[in-house]
């Protein structure tokens, strides 16, 4: 897990990897959750993003999970060996995470 943060815009992208022996026991998940928490409540992050390819869905329904919605997909944005990608984005701004009640 990682955050990429620009103090100036109080936002941050949410970046992540899961080996395959460990996809799908939520690890990821609740990782996420927690990167998220500590981005809005100890970083008073205003905005946080994250970026998936269209063909990895595992990564992109833990994006749901945590509460963030679909932007858009940004067609071919990215060349991964030899390839372009397409990369849909998913977002949250604090607003929501305290509406949705997601404040610990």
């Amino acid at each position: 897990m990682s955050m990429g943060v620009s103090q100036k815009h109080k936002r941050a992208e949410l970046a992540y990897w899961v080996g395959q022996p460990f996809w799908g026991q939520g690890f990821a998940t609740e990782a996420a959750r927690r990167i998220i928490q500590f981005g809005f409540e100890d970083l008073d992050l205003n905005r946080i993003f994250a970026a998936a390819m269209t063909k990895n869905p595992g990564s992109y329904k833990i994006m749901r999970k945590i509460g963030m919605k679909e932007e858009g997909t940004f067609p071919q944005h990215v060349l991964k060996w030899g390839v372009y990608e397409d990369l849909v984005f998913y977002g949250m701004v604090k607003s929501d995470y305290l509406r949705e009640g997601l404040l610990s």
